[in-house]
């Protein structure tokens, strides 16, 4: 890799790793549901354009329906999960439950699209499982009830991340990247709008706080999915979705540098044992197997975006 793709690399992860930062603080002000309508109106205001300006606006007709299950199942409904997840947990600790997603993905991958499951991959799921257990049964963040309750909904949208993933190359093969994405986060919005109505704060939040809410949509969503397809057309698919290992480093990082929040030996074991997992169930560590990627440059490039948990 180049200086260049390197640095976009680590930007890339400091966005989706501020993420969990920026929803940490709006998700009290604004509510789950409201806050992530906001976030997927201003990415759809910010990409659209975007792919008008490429003359790409005809996928977004041509496949809606399956841009709207998309934008549901990759956006809609995971987001809000881990806004909610956010009203308990630490961004940090969340973070590190997103690396989650790949292995999700991968066992979706292999019930519904019958990918062959090689012994090292099935050792690969295991081994994160095994680091999921380690990070939540071993942390003083979870109480019985209510953190619970926030660690099984920032699990589900990782389940649903997996499912997208599959949906999408199951039915939006052929469709440029950008389209997928940008089309995506509309149908979200137009999904969570009536919700977002009728979860209205009874007082509107004002000052600082709309700095994160326009930083998540803006940089988190819009910028970082620019980013990830031109990284994706540099290096190829496979390396792209390394960023999947570094999210959780700036997610950590962020929380403690301006959350104050702590780092727990825990934390450090459980993120490193699901991050081996992963790594090997999506292949990332199969000795001599190279990327796949394509003369046209689509389904690969969207299958690592959803892999990687955003």
């Amino acid at each position: 890799m180049r200086r260049s793709d390197v640095l976009e690399l680590l930007t890339l992860a400091a966005l989706w790793g501020g993420s969990f930062l920026f929803m940490r603080v709006a998700a009290p002000q604004f509510g789950p549901v409201a806050l992530i309508a906001l976030r997927v109106a201003i990415a759809s205001c910010f990409l659209v354009p975007v792919l008008t300006w490429r003359r790409g606006l005809s996928g977004l007709r041509a496949h809606w329906p399956h841009l709207l299950a998309v934008g549901v199942l990759n956006s809609a409904i995971p987001f809000c999960l881990f806004a909610y997840a956010e009203l308990t947990l630490t961004a940090g600790f969340t973070s590190v439950l997103n690396a989650a997603a790949p292995l999700f993905a991968a066992i979706v991958a292999f019930a519904w699209l019958g990918e062959r499951m090689s012994s090292l991959r099935v050792l690969g799921l295991a081994i994160g499982f095994v680091g999921v257990i380690v990070l939540v049964g071993g942390s003083s963040a979870i109480d019985a009830r209510q953190g619970g309750m926030a660690v099984a909904a920032a699990l589900s949208a990782t389940v649903l991340y997996g499912l997208a993933s599959s949906y999408t190359k199951r039915f939006l093969t052929g469709v440029p990247p950008l389209a997928v994405a940008a089309g995506s986060q509309l149908a979200a919005a137009a999904v969570l709008a009536p919700l977002a109505f009728w979860l209205w704060p009874a007082q509107t939040p004002t000052g600082g706080v709309w700095l994160h809410v326009i930083g998540l949509g803006i940089a988190c969503t819009g910028v970082a999915y620019i980013l990830f397809f031109r990284l994706v057309a540099h290096v190829g698919p496979t390396r792209a979705v390394s960023v999947t290992f570094l999210i959780p480093v700036f997610g950590v990082l962020w929380g403690i540098l301006f959350l104050g929040e702590q780092l727990t030996l825990n934390m450090v074991f459980g993120c490193a044992v699901i991050l081996l997992g992963t790594s090997l169930s999506t292949g990332v560590l199969a000795p001599g197997k190279k990327a796949r990627t394509k003369p046209d440059g689509t389904i690969d490039e969207k299958d690592s975006m959803l892999r990687s948990g955003r």
